[in-house]
């Protein structure tokens, strides 16, 4: 890995561009129609002003994306979404790979990428609280991957989706409120698909194969100059 930085802009921030000249084109042509055409065919002029005005607010939300969602250097990994940003110091990962569940006797690979840590607390000090509320949020789907099986209660997708609010670090010592909930949320996730943190595929400029590729090979690098 060189001095300089490697920079990843997310394929999804040019597609914000596209949505929102589509979403524009839709909102003139509804306009349009809805002028022109009759009464009795009123309501695809209609149709087609919602799906322009749909196209145009994900346009909207996906260009005010940082410009770019990953950076890496010869600190760590950084991330970089509207809501703040994360950091892992490469000295803090003990593994990197795309996480797999499965399905019977079949593993299936998910459009991730999973960082598993070596400790949590210097992770945390740099995750903003709003961050941490929405990836709470948007990581819902991942609690229905790899169930608990031993599940008595028959509750626990339910329980699944609230977090308590206190989590205790191996010093002894707690992190509570927001952080406590996310570090609950990410010892979860360990158990169930291995990893604590995760990278969705549309944050990346390859596919995850391909990154995980390049993740491992700068941490080599780092270790190998150290």
């Amino acid at each position: 890995m060189t001095e300089q930085c490697i920079k990843i802009r997310a394929n999804s921030k040019g597609n914000g561009i596209t949505s929102s000249i589509m979403g524009g084109s839709a909102l003139l042509l509804g306009f349009i129609l809805l002028t022109s055409l009759p009464k009795s065919l009123v309501l695809i002029a209609i149709g087609i002003i919602s799906l322009g005005i749909i196209a145009s607010v994900i346009g909207f939300y996906k260009i005010k994306e940082p410009e770019h969602s990953i950076i890496l250097d010869q600190a760590g990994i950084s991330y970089h979404h509207r809501h703040g940003q994360w950091h892992i110091s490469w000295n803090n990962i003990q593994r990197i790979d795309q996480p797999r569940i499965t399905r019977g006797i079949e593993q299936i690979d998910l459009h991730l990428v999973g960082i598993k840590l070596k400790t949590y607390p210097s992770f945390l000090d740099t995750i903003s609280r709003r961050l941490m509320t929405n990836t709470l949020i948007e990581q819902r789907p991942l609690l229905m991957q790899n169930p608990d099986t031993e599940c008595s209660s028959g509750m626990c997708g339910a329980d699944d989706l609230i977090e308590k609010d206190r989590f205790k670090l191996p010093d002894g010592s707690f992190v509570t409120g927001v952080q406590g909930m996310f570090a609950n949320r990410m010892n979860k996730l360990r158990s169930r698909l291995g990893f604590d943190v995760f990278i969705n595929e549309a944050e990346l400029d390859r596919p995850v194969h391909e990154f995980v590729q390049l993740l491992r090979a700068c941490q080599a690098d780092i270790a190998s100059k150290n």
